[in-house]
């Protein structure tokens, strides 16, 4: 039975970005008086072959509620839509035992669309996390987040200009609240992993650069993932004879994904000194090599949106490689480099100097500036669950 004193607010995951993001609001509902958390975990955290980060969850003391299986027999589209149909009705079997009172979703992958249409099919309040936001880059991002936004009932936003777009594609003021990027919330309370430890684990040397490495496939181009990362692993191959330290972490679940490991893998049993290949580094050590770079020249590589939005609030370097991020918003310390050998070492070569380390210690974050989890919190537990809430209207007229 339903504690009557509190709400019961349902969190989606669906991969371990996201999830990192979400601590924040998870402890903050859970510290609330007024809120009970559900968490439901779905995706990539199931699958071993992606690190099976279920485990980073239980060990985050979060009690799971539900886990959603999501079979990607296939690394394509044709697979990406059925995992979209399954993960559907899965989640609404989650959501009717659970019988939310509101239910959050986060940013713009295939699994919370899915979730996120559960959820607003079965007339549930529901919350988007991360709407607004543009990355024209070739992948299915923008369609699936903007689809996400018009299903949404409460819009929480990490930047003016999100919550400006929300607005013109019609939805109602009052729904949308600009509450920052929730990982600034752990990274303004130094919840990463230390220097020392970071560099005993991975056995790093101080006096040469450290790249952390993320290259993820591009969805509408996965059948190009193979040749997108091929760039940038002989720029890796070329400058790890010069010393230059490289980690990387898998990509994504997502259409094109598999081809990308493949490479990783190839490159991993070459054991190339200055190396290392993990399916995932954890919240705490990924966020600590950011932190370690504030001291070390380190630079974030690749083309998650990890290298756009979390980099700025450590004020190091980071390299956008190709089209995956295009137009997202940035700060002053992203490179942005096409998939090409030599502009991606002239980058790291640029990253890593000096100057322009010294350059990213003055930029402005967009981003916020921390307490998001809070925000969150606050506002589920005071908006008004009613009729208004639920049945939505379009504020553009004519």
């Amino acid at each position: 039975l339903q504690n009557m004193k509190k709400r019961i607010i349902a969190v989606f995951t669906g991969n371990r970005a996201e999830y990192g993001l979400q601590v924040p609001i998870l402890r903050a509902i859970d510290m609330h008086p007024k809120l009970e958390y559900r968490l439901i975990v779905s995706g990539a955290h199931l699958d071993k072959n992606f690190g099976q980060t279920i485990k980073e969850i239980e060990s985050d003391g979060f009690k799971i509620s539900a886990e959603v299986k999501i079979n990607m027999k296939k690394d394509n589209l044709f697979s990406t839509a059925q995992a979209i149909g399954n993960c559907v009705k899965e989640t609404s079997k989650v959501l009717e035992r659970i019988n939310p009172n509101i239910f959050v979703v986060y940013a713009d992958r295939f699994e919370g669309f899915a979730a996120i249409v559960a959820g607003t099919q079965m007339s549930i309040p529901t919350a988007h996390i991360e709407g607004g936001d543009i990355t024209e880059g070739g992948a299915l991002d923008d369609s699936v987040r903007h689809a996400m936004t018009k299903l949404a009932h409460l819009h929480f936003t990490t930047n003016k200009e999100a919550t400006r777009r929300i607005k013109t594609m019609g939805e109602e003021s009052w729904r949308i609240h600009t509450v920052g990027f929730p990982a600034i919330d752990l990274i303004k309370n130094n919840e990463f992993t230390d220097k020392k430890t970071l560099i005993k684990k991975y056995k790093l040397s101080t006096k040469k650069p450290i790249l952390l490495v993320t290259q993820h496939s591009v969805a509408t181009e996965f059948k190009d993932a193979t040749s997108q990362i091929k760039p940038t692993l002989d720029a890796v191959i070329e400058l790890a004879k010069k010393g230059f330290q490289f980690i990387f972490s898998y990509p994504n679940n997502d259409a094109g994904g598999k081809l990308i490991i493949s490479q990783l893998e190839k490159l991993k049993k070459k054991k190339i000194e200055n190396v290392q290949i993990y399916k995932h580094l954890g919240r705490n050590d990924y966020y600590g090599m950011m932190n370690l770079f504030k001291k070390l020249p380190g630079v974030c590589l690749g083309n998650s949106s990890s290298g756009i939005k979390e980099t700025p609030a450590f004020n190091i370097p980071s390299i956008d490689i190709g089209s995956r991020q295009k137009n997202r918003l940035s700060a002053q310390n992203i490179i942005k480099v096409n998939y090409n050998k030599i502009e991606i070492i002239k980058a790291i070569k640029k990253a890593t100097s000096g100057k322009f380390r010294n350059y990213c210690t003055k930029i402005k974050n967009p981003y916020g500036i921390g307490n998001s989890g809070l925000k969150i919190a606050k506002i589920l537990a005071k908006v008004k669950i009613d009729k208004k809430l639920i049945q939505k209207k379009m504020t553009i007229k004519f």
